[in-house]
């Protein structure tokens, strides 16, 4: 998208990446996303330990796909800010030639994908594309001018897919891009679930600010997201949970997220 036809920067109006961004101590924000994050954190206090989990999953699941099953192409869509150990520093850590390519149409997002690129290793590649995820078959299309489709990627949906309307739309867009991906390859997911009421609650109120509606969904239907495929252990469990670095403290209660890793057979 030329830079004359990109949507302007709304700063009046609190937007779901920025308050992501603010609640994980970033400071890609503006102050209608700080107030807007500061009433999330007194609806629902367990928001910031969500965010704080959900890059820790992020870091996990790209090691793990990377070290232990040889991928070295990801597609990360629905990308958001930049923070701190981001897909492509996680995956070229670990292989530098690794191919990243990132999905994203925030004007924001895509005003940062110059100096987070400037970060690539020189044996790998890391690209951002202007796209929307709703059109899935476009993001394939352009990520192929990167990505070879004949060798496996892993598809990455960190947290975003709450934004579409329903569990259909959400199955159609991951459907699509997993199609279009040979055997071996890998899906890496999570999102928001509706087992907290202050959660739900916190989700409802960022609607009713203006902001792009995000859906808690059952556990159920993440987990029938990755139908098809063969689930990691320990499958589609709270993020918190996933494969964690120490010892696992089952004291405290998991976040209201579910993720997960499934290879494509």
């Amino acid at each position: 998208m030329s830079e004359e036809h990109r949507p302007a920067i709304r700063t009046d109006i609190p937007h779901s990446a920025r308050i992501w961004n603010y609640w994980m101590g970033g400071k890609d924000n503006y102050e209608v996303d700080r107030i807007a994050g500061d009433a999330g954190i007194a609806v629902d206090p367990e928001i910031t330990t969500m965010a704080a989990q959900s890059r820790q999953f992020l870091i996990r699941a790209v090691r793990f796909v990377a070290a232990e099953k040889g991928i070295r192409q990801f597609l990360d869509i629905g990308s958001g800010l930049p923070t701190m150990q981001n897909t492509h520093q996680v995956a070229q850590g670990v292989a530098p030639e690794s191919k990243i390519v990132y999905v994203d149409n925030d004007p924001l997002v895509l005003s940062h994908a110059r100096a987070l690129l400037a970060d690539t290793t020189d044996q790998g590649v890391t690209v951002y594309l202007d796209s929307d995820y709703h059109r899935p078959e476009l993001i394939v299309t352009d990520a192929r001018h990167v990505l070879d489709f004949t060798r496996p990627v892993a598809v990455m949906f960190m947290g975003v897919l709450g934004h579409t309307h329903s569990y259909e739309e959400m199955q159609r867009i991951v459907e699509t891009v997993v199609e279009a991906t040979p055997a071996g390859s890998y899906l890496v997911l999570w999102d928001g679930t509706d087992d907290s009421r202050a959660y739900v609650t916190l989700c409802r109120n960022y609607t009713d600010t203006g902001g792009v509606p995000y859906i808690p969904r059952p556990h159920s239907e993440i987990r029938a997201v990755f139908g098809g495929l063969e689930l990691v252990e320990p499958g589609v469990v709270p993020i918190d949970r996933w494969r964690p670095d120490g010892p696992r403290d089952e004291t405290p209660r998991p976040v209201s997220a579910y993720g997960g890793v499934g290879r494509k057979p």
